[in-house]
């Protein structure tokens, strides 16, 4: 009895039952946190934005409801491409979205979300969390006081939809197509036209005839878009994104306010989703495009293997000249370099070569 009163006149103190200590400040367990996050995505789109849904859902109850997210879809309180200012601005304590979208920040953003004939997504997650990659993503992000974690991946994805058919890198010249990050920057050099839009613009925008091809993500968020109704070709491998990560961003200093049973069930309910929507996409993807192909008669096309290899010589090119725009993004491409060069030579005596022998049979 006697430590109980002592306790409870404490109870201001890091003496207090139950307290957490962050730095000097001092947070009771039955603290709530009302936090708001803004996502890139349609509101419950599938994947993505009920990915987000998930995220929030995961934090509340593994916090015992000590943080309560309410999830925003694109344009309910900022547009799709304004989550990483609404953030790091304190607008919303957390967003969800991905890296490339703010390469008009820092152009090294780009190689935290994919890089053309780069990493799948098992190799994206082998660098980040046991390579040294996350370590580099929050120190770019430290600069605009935000901390990344990753939070999703769909995979390697399909290659877009085209209202024509690509049998020479000729067919690329000209060609206005809804592609972001460094994946735009290679289909420009083919000679194309890369356009960036968010996702609930890009049915409208393909159907019109604003943009002549789009790529998306694969055939479980393409199915939901009606993407097939706008355009015929459905294109593959997705050169451009191998295993395209999705992103949380959080406010730093609403980060640093929790205390820090709290701030590791938020980093760890990212780890969760980000697992779990590799795992929805692998189940949801083959479903999807069964339904693609034999309901609604897409007609589907591998990309010519000199279309293929003039891609990879560009690719090349357009990340070796972002690796010397300045010495910070040299050093996060010296490490993803490092980190694909041993990570392929392992996957192709492994998956690769498993998958071959699968195939024979």
């Amino acid at each position: 009895m006697q430590r109980r009163d002592f306790l409870k006149k404490a109870g201001g103190t890091s003496l207090a039952l139950g307290a957490g200590t962050v730095g000097i400040k001092t947070v009771r367990a039955d603290t709530t946190y009302q936090w708001k996050m803004v996502t890139a995505w349609p509101k419950n789109f599938p994947g993505l934005g009920t990915g987000a849904n998930r995220l929030a859902e995961l934090i509340g109850e593994m916090s015992g409801g000590r943080i309560r997210v309410k999830v925003y879809g694109a344009g309910e309180l900022v547009p799709a491409f304004e989550v990483f200012d609404a953030v790091a601005q304190g607008t919303a304590e957390m967003g969800h979205g991905t890296a490339f979208y703010w390469k008009g920040k820092n152009e090294a953003t780009q190689f935290f979300t994919a890089v053309p004939f780069g990493m799948t997504a098992q190799e994206m997650n082998g660098w980040f969390y046991h390579g040294g990659g996350l370590a580099l993503w929050t120190e770019l992000y430290a600069q605009f006081g935000l901390v990344p974690a990753p939070a999703g991946n769909g995979g390697v994805q399909m290659g877009g939809w085209f209202n024509k058919e690509i049998k020479s890198v000729a067919d690329l010249a000209g060609l206005k197509m809804r592609i972001p990050g460094l994946g735009g920057e290679v289909l420009k050099r083919a000679g194309g036209t890369p356009v960036n839009l968010p996702g609930g613009e890009l049915f409208t925008a393909l159907e019109s005839g604003a943009i002549d091809a789009t790529e998306w993500i694969g055939p479980y968020n393409d199915l939901a878009f009606g993407l097939y109704k706008a355009a015929r070709y459905y294109y593959y491998p997705g050169f451009h994104e191998p295993g395209g990560t999705l992103e949380a961003i959080i406010n730093q200093a609403a980060f640093e306010a929790l205390p820090a049973d709290l701030q590791s069930i938020v980093l760890n309910a990212c780890k969760v989703l980000n697992q779990d929507l590799l795992a929805e996409y692998t189940a949801r993807n083959p479903v999807a495009l069964q339904t693609l192909l034999e309901k609604h008669g897409v007609a589907m096309r591998r990309y010519p293997d000199d279309v293929l290899i003039k891609l990879h010589r560009l690719s090349r090119e357009v990340v070796s000249e972002l690796a010397e725009k300045d010495e910070f993004s040299r050093k996060i491409y010296t490490s993803f370099r490092q980190f694909l060069d041993q990570s392929q030579a392992w996957s192709n005596l492994s998956e690769l070569a498993y998958l071959q022998a699968r195939n024979l049979g």
